[in-house]
């Protein structure tokens, strides 16, 4: 019995090691240097984490799932771009003005969240947002805009 408490939490520390090795990209022009190098396009997204309710079930529903980690690892850029309004969460003045030119070139209506597909130059190949589906079917969605 005490093998088996012992097996259960290395794995429950190699799955929070996993979960927490996501990448998010927080630059466009280092999401570009990426896609160019790894031959994967981004997946931009919009968010207020810390205000936005759909942004905060998009994190945890999709983002965080274990699916969606995996699938992106070997298959997209992630670049976040958020806007907390809490003082307490707020961004360095640096990360701020990158994630006001990223609203200036994709999301001038102030959408939230919004998530765009891009290719590694940075043209926009899908948009969507938050949907109540599973973290098969977004990724799907996202595939979807890939091949259109």
């Amino acid at each position: 019995m005490k093998m088996k408490g012992i097996f259960v939490v290395v794995i429950l520390l190699m799955f929070a090691t996993f979960v927490h090795a996501q990448q998010w990209e927080n630059s466009l022009d280092a999401a570009k240097i990426r896609s160019e190098q790894e031959g994967k396009n981004i997946v931009l997204t919009f968010s207020g984490s810390d205000w936005c309710i759909p942004c905060i079930k998009l994190e945890k529903s999709i983002w965080e799932s274990p699916e969606f980690i995996a699938y992106s690892a070997t298959n997209f850029i992630l670049l976040r771009a958020d806007f907390p309004k809490k003082r307490a969460n707020g961004l360095s003045k640096e990360q701020q003005e990158r994630n006001d030119r990223l609203a200036e070139l994709y999301n001038r209506q102030g959408l939230f969240p919004l998530v765009l597909v891009l290719d590694k130059k940075g043209k926009v190949l899908g948009t969507t947002g938050y949907k109540n589906i599973s973290p098969k079917e977004y990724i799907a969605l996202l595939h979807s805009f890939e091949i259109n």
